[in-house]
């Protein structure tokens, strides 16, 4: 049997620096992931990181910008911490090797991102998560942290109502093991997959949220699922926010850039709620080309594209035949983000002992209902590093958890019940995916209502009752994909669930939820964040999940109108 002090799950910027931080507090620490970790997501956020760091811009402004970007449901303990902590982060980057961008005078150069007064967005290039990502990774490799790569969390194993560990399939042999950890930390990431299209990778599963919700965390504002406004329409791959940044516009079939009718201020740098609205309602009133609206750069300087925007050019180019130097590009707003996740406190502790969440996998809650562009990858390193040490704290306290051998055989079950059915006698993952994605895109996307919403409720629950006969064709152990996508879509189904059930439960429309039944912001009844339980095995109830309330922390910005 493995053990550790610390099970780091998830190897994206919030788990390595979750495991860094807790390496450097000396204890046994190790990250699992079920691909290399510089293959996690983290990879695809181009656009930059937010921090105050003029000094004529306090982190207060940051910090109120970020509240208002949240529609106020952001906890603002939380979002004080983090907007706080960014200017020592950057600097901390910077010690481990990260080479921003400077401008003239040397310093590190900032763009704009929406939402915010002014520029404050660090970044490299359009590659930024990707250059933060490798950097973290060499420190790693220099600690010497132990890394379970290719393994994938089949359970988080609950003992005396505390969590100790997690049986997880070394994806290479197709063997189950268990491994002990007095914490454990779950930094899988979001789960853009849920959904179809997505600017999501196909690991982005959301294998963390339901992990955690069948163990009885309760996860926090899930139905704040966030569209970014630029992706492409053929895969959903992303189109920084930084091409708006850098002064790109956003024109409709007629030629009208269409933002100075609904963000006449702010006009693309919007926030990405309002933005997105305002492309899907250009294109469901017919000013759309094909579906989509335009991103026009062609008056930017080509220098700029080329030095800034390099990456997005070539997406431009591979997979829709257009160069946005020459040319306007088509996009459409994709789903991109969670801001819902499982609760955690300001250090990363979840309800439940032993249990850790950082990143996109958790809900702090920074963003609330709408998360600012560039704030995704703050809250990553900041957060990470608190719950890392955190969980250190913790374990120390504890003795080491016995789990029996046994506790394998539940999950070896489940998979042998998998592989005992093949894809003519049981059902296949991927129509389950596809289905679930598609209902999740049409029925609870930009705009939603009763109606459609309670069609996606039993869709969806139809598809976790037909999940239960998934099937597969390989029954070998090494690499068994099909097998890993059927595991997947199990989980997948449950966070689907849980975003729809609290998507019902809230009767206003706040940040990316819109529902036009409930078209106005109610902080009467809605100042307030929605939790929603998994109904757990020999609980009362009819199966499915449990919703509860919790008050937003106000700490020195009241709710306002938000106007941009």
């Amino acid at each position: 049997m493995l053990e550790h002090d610390v099970l780091v799950v998830g190897a994206g910027l919030a788990g390595m620096q979750a495991a860094l931080h807790a390496a450097r507090q000396g204890a046994s620490v190790a990250i699992l992931t079920k691909v290399h970790p510089v293959r996690s997501h983290s990879n695809a956020a181009q656009g930059g990181i937010n921090a105050a760091m003029e000094e004529d811009d306090p982190w207060e402004d940051h910090a109120y910008d970020t509240v208002k970007g949240s529609d106020y449901l952001g906890d603002q303990d939380a979002i004080e911490v983090l907007c706080s902590e960014a200017p020592e982060t950057i600097i901390e980057l910077e010690h481990m090797g990260v080479i921003f961008n400077r401008g003239s005078r040397g310093q590190i150069d900032m763009r704009a991102f929406g939402g915010q007064a002014r520029k404050r967005t660090c970044y490299i290039a359009d590659i930024t998560g990707q250059v933060l990502l490798h950097v973290i990774y060499e420190q790693l490799m220099k600690a010497g942290t132990t890394v379970y790569e290719e393994w994938f969390v089949t359970s988080l194993v609950r003992q005396n109502d505390a969590v100790c560990g997690v049986v997880a399939m070394d994806l290479r042999s197709g063997e189950l093991h268990l491994i002990k950890a007095k914490a454990v930390v779950l930094c899988t990431g979001g789960a853009g997959r849920v959904y179809e299209p997505s600017s999501n990778a196909l690991i982005c599963t959301g294998d963390g949220y339901a992990q955690a919700y069948r163990v009885g965390a309760p996860l926090m504002d899930m139905e704040m699922v966030q569209y970014h406004p630029t992706t492409l329409p053929g895969n959903g791959a992303l189109m920084t926010e930084g091409a708006r940044g850098e002064g790109a516009f956003l024109i409709n079939a007629d030629g009208e850039r269409f933002m100075q009718r609904y963000a006449p201020n702010m006009m693309e740098l919007a926030s990405r709620d309002v933005v997105s609205r305002a492309e899907q309602t250009e294109i469901n009133e017919g000013r759309d080309i094909n579906g989509c609206v335009l991103l026009d750069v062609r008056h930017l300087d080509r220098n700029i594209i080329l030095q800034k925007l390099s990456q997005i050019r070539e997406l431009g180019l591979e997979y829709e035949g257009v160069d946005i130097i020459e040319e306007p590009c088509p996009v459409r707003p994709g789903m991109h983000y969670m801001m819902g996740g499982i609760k955690t406190d300001i250090e990363g502790a979840t309800f439940v002992k032993g249990l850790y969440s950082a990143g996109e996998a958790a809900c702090v809650s920074v963003h609330g209902g709408n998360r600012l562009g560039a704030n995704s990858l703050l809250d990553t390193l900041v957060f990470g590093k608190r719950a890392g040490t955190s969980a250190v704290l913790y374990a120390d306290a504890i003795s080491t958890p016995e789990i029996p051998e046994s506790r394998l055989q539940q999950d070896q079950e489940l998979i042998n019940g998998i592989l005992a059915r093949d894809g003519e006698s049981g059902e296949r993952a991927a129509e389950l995916r596809l289905t679930m994605g598609q209902t999740m895109h049409q029925d609870v996307g930009v705009f939603r209502n009763q109606r459609g919403l309670e069609k996606a409720k039993n869709i969806v629950a139809e598809l976790k009752e037909r999940c239960q006969n998934v099937g597969v064709d390989d029954k070998g152990k090494v690499f068994n994909t099909d097998l890993l996508f059927a595991l997947e879509v199990g989980l997948m189904l449950d966070v689907a669930e849980a975003i729809v059930a609290s998507a019902l439960f809230r009767t206003e429309s706040r940040g990316a939820h819109y529902r036009t039944d409930y078209p106005d912001r109610n902080d009467d009844d809605w100042l307030k964040h929605t939790l929603v339980y998994a109904r757990l095995s020999g609980r009362a109830g009819d199966g499915g999940p449990r919703l509860e309330a919790l008050p937003v922390t106000i700490t020195q910005w009241q709710p306002a109108r938000r106007t941009y």
